[in-house]
């Protein structure tokens, strides 16, 4: 089973808990009746009222940071793309015999980092997530920093050489720098997540919550499945679209970014 059908699979068991604790919850309240049926709302509202303040809290939280993650690594590809563009226009400065042996390794180079995301991206994986895309996703980490240290050692003995003149050394430094730290902040971002204590929080207050709506519909003599369902649809599918949005291609969101990298590429042959 791949992870996008694990994903559904996920919040069909969230729905499911959801309503199962909505179940149990009326029936609680339902007991309760029987017992004394003037006790049912007593203390219910304050209760109610904190952990749906909670929850409303909490979603809002990790939706916002989701989001905002989100679009950071988008533009954390279009940053590396103008990174490895200035320095590929740059190398004109150098001496014309050491520039072929450069474009070539930056043409593999713009290769590897655009595939190296595009492998994470497939729907049977995500980023940085155990299993075969994270092996792929390694070893193409390992092969550009090597084509980095290349390149970086090829630059440097251009730039030393006598003929190349004195503002080369000014220029295309600082864009290998560029082209070369973006690397370590798309990986850091990539892996930048909320500590899963917290998606297993959002899940538990879903739960309560769907319990404590059960419990007040208790007082109704037939089943209100329409609130109980309405709630537990809405609520698992939000935590589906925080998750989705953590993790990328996971899902049903895709970010197709990575491709201003192909297209980068193209130009350079």
């Amino acid at each position: 089973m791949d992870l996008v059908s694990r994903g559904l699979l996920s919040t069909v068991g969230v729905f499911l808990g959801m309503l199962v604790c909505g179940e149990i919850g009326r029936r609680i309240g339902a007991r309760r009746l029987a017992r004394d049926p003037k006790k049912l709302a007593e203390g219910a509202g304050a209760a109610e009222a904190a952990v749906f303040a909670l929850l409303g809290l909490l979603i809002a939280f990790t939706f916002s940071g989701a989001a905002s993650r989100f679009e950071d690594r988008r533009h954390l590809v279009t940053e590396e793309a103008n990174a490895i563009g200035t320095a590929y226009l740059r190398l004109d400065l150098l001496p014309a015999d050491a520039q072929p042996e450069l474009r070539q390794l930056f043409r593999r180079y713009t290769q590897v980092r655009a595939s190296t995301y595009m492998t994470a991206n497939q729907p049977a994986g995500s980023r940085f997530i155990a299993g075969e895309s994270q092996g792929a996703v390694k070893a193409r980490l390992a092969e550009a920093a090597a084509l980095q240290q290349v390149i970086w050692n090829r630059a440097i003995t251009a730039l030393r050489r006598p003929e190349t003149p004195g503002p080369a050394m000014v220029a295309v430094v600082p864009a290998l720098n560029d082209m070369i730290d973006i690397t370590t902040t798309r990986v850091m971002a990539t892996e930048n997540h909320p500590p899963i204590i917290v998606f297993l929080l959002l899940i538990g207050l879903g739960l309560v919550g769907a319990l404590l709506v059960g419990y007040s519909t208790a007082i109704n003599a037939q089943r209100d499945w329409f609130h109980s369902t309405v709630y537990a649809a809405i609520l698992s599918l939000t935590m589906y679209v925080i998750v989705d949005l953590e993790y990328p291609s996971l899902g049903l969101i895709q970010m197709k970014a990575d491709q201003l990298l192909v297209e980068l590429g193209k130009t350079m042959s």
